[in-house]
């Protein structure tokens, strides 16, 4: 139950406003003694503040300013005599909610009240929102937390707050249409359509009728008039995926459509006026395909206005965690299955492994994990064989991210192999060590020195004799 705090010298108008907001099923504490409200105001809790402005000695001014330093979550609506219209300006300046002019009308009151609690019930979402964002490291339904997503989210903030045609590159399972999801969810089109098409999933002909839409009788199967995706996205945004792959010629008509803002369907002779924002993405070098006359100089300096790259997971390796653990809840909901963990082994391994299909192949991977697996605990033996044991080609990929220390590198990677030799000997160190091609005293040194104590048997020990401790 709400709770509203009225604060009047006059006992009327407290009886009035208890009846009437009791009756709408709030909870109402009441003050009527000006020296008692910087008192009531820090030591009760309530979720809204009815205050007079005019409460002599008290000055409803100060009080309001005291609940700004206090409780500047709390919404104020102030109650001052008809005329004061000043000083309710500067109510509104300090920190109200808003105001209410005496008499007031119950009906008109009442709206008042119901505004200042869905304002604060919006700015309790608002803050939730934020947070849950900042645990899970994010914008939109983008995930991430390292340095170069956070460069990605601060660009993509900036940006969406202009028309300018952006255009992302990078490779393919990188995330470019949710980077475009964003931009658009952020500007000011936010309430317009978002529509992606995919240019390389379509024959020039039926790509072009998608796109400018076409008149009836343009070809055969035209049997009505049809919008395209730019009247579609009238007002909106228009995602174009892999631009790079569309024709000579709907690159003419595209470049066209950029430059006067008109699109003419196909088969058509009038044109039409439209406001779209385009995003277009490609996992293709953009410019080496127009150094090599395979797309037009013209569109490319179009598109090219705003441009960033979507890094691959390869070089954000420190995101993976996250994602997976979006995936295993997203799948384990959706499959109405417990929670699934992951051993350090598996996290190790998946941190390691390159990902040639990026996020996609990721998330790929832990669909699959989900749907066949009944255990809760996942272990290396349910990854694919080219993430547990990489081709050569693969091994032999050196690949330095940023921040990379190589000391760190053949630290996880020597935990890895002592942690999986244990664990194929039961606990055996002896025979742990031969399987690593080190003596027993190496091997006790080095788990000393990586704290590796978390793999025992039943009696908390590892299996040792007497004679192999010598």
């Amino acid at each position: 139950m709400e709770t509203i705090l009225i604060i009047d010298d006059e006992k009327s108008i407290l009886d009035l406003l208890s009846l009437v907001f009791r009756k709408d099923g709030f909870q109402v504490k009441t003050c009527s003694a000006p020296d008692k409200v910087f008192e009531v105001i820090q030591s009760e809790a309530f979720d809204l503040l009815l205050c007079d402005i005019k409460m002599p000695p008290l000055d409803g001014m100060d009080a309001l300013r005291f609940m700004r330093r206090e409780k500047p979550e709390v919404p104020v609506v102030m109650m001052t005599a008809y005329g004061s219209v000043r000083q309710a300006v500067e109510a509104l300046k300090i920190g109200a909610s808003d105001y209410v002019m005496k008499p007031f009308d119950v009906e008109e009151l009442r709206i008042i009240v119901s505004r200042g609690f869905e304002r604060r019930r919006l700015a309790e979402e608002n803050v939730l929102l934020k947070k849950r964002l900042e645990e899970r490291g994010g914008l939109g339904l983008m995930v991430g937390k390292s340095k170069a997503m956070k460069e990605i989210y601060s660009l993509i903030e900036r940006v969406a707050g202009t028309d300018t045609t952006v255009l992302i590159q990078g490779e393919s399972g990188t995330g470019k249409e949710l980077a475009a999801q964003a931009i658009h969810s952020l500007s000011r089109r936010k309430d317009r359509p978002f529509i992606s098409i995919n240019c390389a999933a379509l024959p020039e002909n039926l790509l072009e009728s998608e796109l400018f839409g076409h008149v009836k009788g343009a070809f055969t199967g035209a049997t009505v008039d049809k919008k395209g995706m730019f009247e579609v996205a009238q007002s909106g945004t228009l995602f174009l995926d892999e631009v790079a792959e569309t024709a000579p010629m709907t690159q003419v008509k595209l470049l066209r459509a950029l430059q006067e803002r008109k699109i003419r369907r196909v088969g058509g002779t009038d044109e039409t006026a439209v406001d779209v924002r385009i995003i277009a993405a490609t996992n293709q070098d953009l410019k080496k395909r127009m150094d090599e006359g395979r797309f037009r100089e013209e569109l490319y300096y179009r598109l090219n206005v705003i441009s960033f790259e979507m890094p691959p997971l390869r070089r954000k390796t420190e995101d993976i965690p996250l994602l997976v653990g979006m995936f295993l809840d997203k799948y384990c909901r959706h499959m109405g299955k417990k929670m699934k963990r992951l051993t350090p082994e598996v996290v190790s391994l998946l941190e390691t492994y390159s990902w040639p299909g990026n996020i996609r192949e990721l998330e790929n991977v832990i669909e699959r994990i989900v749907a066949i697996e009944d255990r809760e605990t996942i272990t290396s033996a349910c990854l694919p064989a080219e993430i547990v044991a990489p081709r050569e080609d693969e091994q032999a990929k050196v690949v330095l991210r940023p921040n990379f220390n190589l000391e760190t590198h053949v630290a996880d990677v020597t935990k890895r192999y002592i942690r999986e030799a244990r664990r194929s000997s039961g606990g055996n160190l002896k025979k742990a060590a031969s399987m690593l091609g080190i003596s027993y005293r190496s091997l006790r040194y080095l788990i000393e020195k990586y704290k590796l104590k978390d793999m025992r048997n039943g009696n908390g020990r590892d299996q040792v004799s007497p004679s192999e401790r010598q």
